[in-house]
């Protein structure tokens, strides 16, 4: 695994199509229980070469009910993005992950796992990659979340762009966030 997250590190097949360069954000081990798949990371992960270090991540951690040394021990948490690489702003937001990432890394990152228990797909973009029966919209897809599980959970970005979206859909915060803890507490506590 060790060479395999180094050699994925080194990566520069996309830094002529990066704002910033390349950067590959990954964190793992054999050992990981849950795997955390999302988009890409953000300017702010890119300038600190450490995902989910942003308010973003502080909102995840709130819903998954574990603190930054839960969240980045590595036999807890593996952070895996559709895209290593922070891929520039764009209009409305950040640009779209390079394609060409998920295909050629994912999979065998994906054989190295000795004990992940449990996928949480962040986003459409990794929903989509994904799920192949997937529902249409981000909010058919988590609130159908059971009929994803065990093997995958599904999360709108925890992004503050996305406040009025969980403002609007207090199901979620209801129903998805205290089952979201329960499987991660139980998953953590084995």
């Amino acid at each position: 695994m060790q060479k395999l997250l180094a050699e994925i590190r080194n990566c520069k097949l996309c830094e002529p199509h990066l704002d910033l360069g390349a950067r590959p954000i990954i964190a793992a081990s054999e050992n990981s229980k849950i795997l955390l798949i999302s988009q890409a990371p953000g300017r702010i992960a890119h300038l600190k070469n450490k995902a989910w270090d942003d308010p973003s991540g502080k909102v995840l951690r709130k819903w998954l009910h574990v603190d930054e040394s839960q969240f980045y021990n590595t036999d807890h948490f593996a952070i895996l993005p559709a895209g290593f690489c922070f891929p520039g702003k764009g209009k409305s937001g950040d640009k779209l992950p390079r394609k060409e990432c998920a295909p050629l890394w994912h999979s065998k990152v994906m054989h190295q796992f000795k004990n992940v228990q449990l996928k949480i797909l962040i986003g459409n973009y990794a929903q989509t990659y994904y799920l192949k029966n997937k529902p249409r919209t981000l909010t058919e897809t988590v609130k159908n979340y059971q009929s994803f599980l065990p093997e995958y959970l599904v999360l709108p970005h925890p992004s503050p762009r996305n406040r009025f979206w969980i403002q609007k859909n207090p199901w979620f915060t209801n129903e998805v966030i205290p089952d979201l803890q329960k499987v991660v507490t139980k998953i953590l506590s084995t």
